[in-house]
């Protein structure tokens, strides 16, 4: 498959294999579309805000419309260019990918982080994007714009596991310190409280170490660091985040 030429801001996406290209006839939601192919694609590496919840179980999230229609503004009835990193289907069977106007190589997924309409996803197998992705998304944050004004989307607290608590089943942002730091049946744990069943944990699977060390991250070496890890919030003995991808951890400065 053929490299994807890029042009302006996607440049820095150099790397992606070229994938479908088409004209979008609709906008299912903020992250979501489908070509006049019939192929449905999925903005790959964010999150947007859902009419509903994947399950349909959960109403409507704050923003969730306007994503909708910036969306449908940025892509409705142009002609766009798929750009495929490593995964190219998801398990509803939409094509995952980065999406770019055919005139000038426009890039949707910047456009809509930088406007504060989404969070990044950093997926395990997708990366080349990742690092211009999180530098829109914090560029949004900063500034408070989009969903990045509601005390919904708000980064949250390691160290609140009662508020982290009331946010298990979202897709969360999270800051704080690593207090300690722990290996068994080779995963390695990140503890953000001293107490296991109540305080918020991160975990990167074994398989996944390899990803993290070629990124630079040494994950043990993190204790008594301030970071920020994202991704969804389960409940494993107290709130929990599985790490994938070193893209869901940044290692924070004096911010």
């Amino acid at each position: 498959m053929a490299g994807l030429a890029l042009s302006g801001a996607a440049h820095a996406c150099d790397g992606l294999s070229e994938g479908p290209d088409g004209v979008v006839v609709s906008v299912e939601d903020g992250e979501t579309l489908t070509l006049d192919s019939g192929i449905v694609v999925r903005l790959a590496d964010i999150v947007a805000p859902l009419p509903q919840s994947r399950n349909g179980k959960v109403p409507a999230e704050p923003m969730a419309a306007p994503a909708q229609q910036a969306l449908a503004g940025l892509v409705q009835g142009r002609s766009v260019t798929l750009g495929l990193d490593a995964e190219e289907m998801d398990r509803y069977g939409r094509m995952e990918a980065q999406v770019f106007l055919a005139d000038g190589g426009h890039w949707v997924q910047q456009d809509l982080l930088a406007a504060g309409l989404a969070r990044v996803e950093p997926s395990p197998v997708d990366r080349l994007c990742i690092d211009q992705m999180l530098a829109a998304e914090a560029g949004a944050r900063k500034s408070g714009l989009g969903i990045w004004a509601d005390p919904y989307y708000s980064v949250r607290k390691a160290d609140d596991p009662e508020a982290l608590s009331a946010s298990l089943g979202h897709y969360e942002v999270i800051e704080g310190e690593v207090v300690g730091t722990g290996e068994s049946r080779g995963r390695i744990y990140l503890d953000f409280g001293r107490v296991w069943k109540t305080d918020l944990t991160a975990m990167i699977e074994g398989k996944a170490r390899q990803l993290f060390s070629a990124a630079g991250i040494d994950a043990p070496a993190l204790r008594g660091r301030r970071v920020r890890i994202r991704g969804w919030l389960e409940s494993r003995d107290g709130p929990f985040i599985e790490l994938g991808s070193p893209g869901q951890i940044e290692v924070l400065g004096s911010e």
